[in-house]
């Protein structure tokens, strides 16, 4: 009964409330869909922290939706060995340099008073949940190897269940508790999606792709020699 709660039905809620609080914030306070970035208070520890976040992020989360959209690419993939294991040591890899900046971004809010001031609770959840989902992740990957593998038999099949709505939880049930662990911390993550600056990531102007040319023009008296 646990798990179907767990693996069947908090799936689903997550993701019900994260569309429907996120529609709501949007239509009642759009203003507030940004990163609220303190950049301007402090950068240089900013630009390490971040940049190791995003780009590590980023690369993970690219691998973990390439294996669940396309599992027969993702099989051929990992089926020699020295591919599969330069997965691994790669994941393991990107896991350090995301920890290792996210710690930045949590230093650089409990060291700075002026950025302290200006994070608010939610912040602070925020980023306990996210060091709390990387390091599971960190232990997974290098004290269950292979995971790149296994992932694709067990993780993948539920999702695919979810998304047809017929969950099939025996997929996951019987994983290890620390997998298990990670696996729905990345569903509390989506619930608290809409109620943070998380929001800010389906922002990107992507708009900007196809917007026609800027003309700027000077407003500034020129000097009588350029005159």
């Amino acid at each position: 009964m646990r798990d179907f709660v767990l693996f069947a039905v908090f799936p689903y809620v997550a993701c019900i409330l994260a569309v429907l609080a996120g529609i709501y914030r949007y239509r009642h306070d759009r203003f507030s869909y940004s990163s609220f970035s303190s950049q301007f208070l402090e950068n240089r520890r900013l630009f390490w922290g971040s940049v190791s976040w995003h780009y590590g992020i980023l690369i993970i989360l690219s691998a973990h939706v390439l294996a669940a959209l396309f599992p027969r690419f993702w099989a051929r993939l990992i089926a020699a060995p020295l591919q599969l294991y330069v997965l691994e040591v790669t994941g393991l890899a990107l896991g350090v340099l995301v920890i290792v900046g996210l710690a930045l971004l949590i230093l650089r809010r409990l060291l700075n008073p002026r950025i302290l001031v200006v994070t608010s609770a939610m912040d602070w959840v925020l980023l306990f949940v996210l060091f709390v989902q990387v390091l599971l992740g960190f232990w997974v990957a290098l004290f269950y190897r292979w995971g790149a593998d296994w992932y694709l038999y067990t993780v993948v099949p539920w999702l695919t269940s979810l998304v047809k709505l017929k969950p099939r939880i025996e997929y996951v049930a019987v994983l290890p508790w620390i997998v298990k662990a990670h696996i729905l911390c990345g569903f509390l993550i989506i619930t608290l999606f809409p109620f943070t600056r998380l929001v800010h990531v389906v922002t990107v102007p992507f708009s900007y792709l196809w917007r026609p040319f800027q003309v700027v023009i000077w407003n500034r008296r020129l000097p009588r020699r350029e005159a």
